[in-house]
């Protein structure tokens, strides 16, 4: 019998501040702003987001990863909890497999800080 259990990450997304062109950051913002743009700032992972932000659904297999990233099972999985810590991706476990699904506000809430305010 296959149990599919739902696991929701709880940590904190982005920061929600002010357009960095709109006033300065404060220091906590600042910090939690280059963790999220560090948790971005890797080849390996800007790939692992667009192939789940473009694959069906929005959500991907660990197992279907792992081939076009070209690296191996633990470091891709490595990579893909950074992901999640960093707010970008949500995982769930189906059987033996964990499934990671995009979590568009994340994005919108990083490029919004980025583009100038109105």
């Amino acid at each position: 019998m296959l149990t599919t259990v739902e696991i929701t990450d709880v940590t904190p997304a982005v920061a929600c501040c002010a357009s960095l062109m709109k006033e300065p950051l404060r220091q906590t913002d600042a910090e939690q702003l280059a963790k999220t743009l560090k948790a971005l700032a890797d080849p390996a992972r800007l790939r692992l987001l667009s192939i789940v932000a473009s694959s069906e659904g929005q959500e991907a297999c660990v197992c279907d990863l792992i081939d076009p990233i070209g690296l191996s099972q633990p470091t891709v999985s490595h990579h893909l909890r950074v992901l999640t810590e960093a707010g970008f991706l949500s995982r769930s476990k189906r059987g033996t497999w964990a499934y990671y699904r995009l979590i568009p506000e994340a994005l919108e809430q990083v490029s919004r800080l980025l583009v100038p305010a109105r």
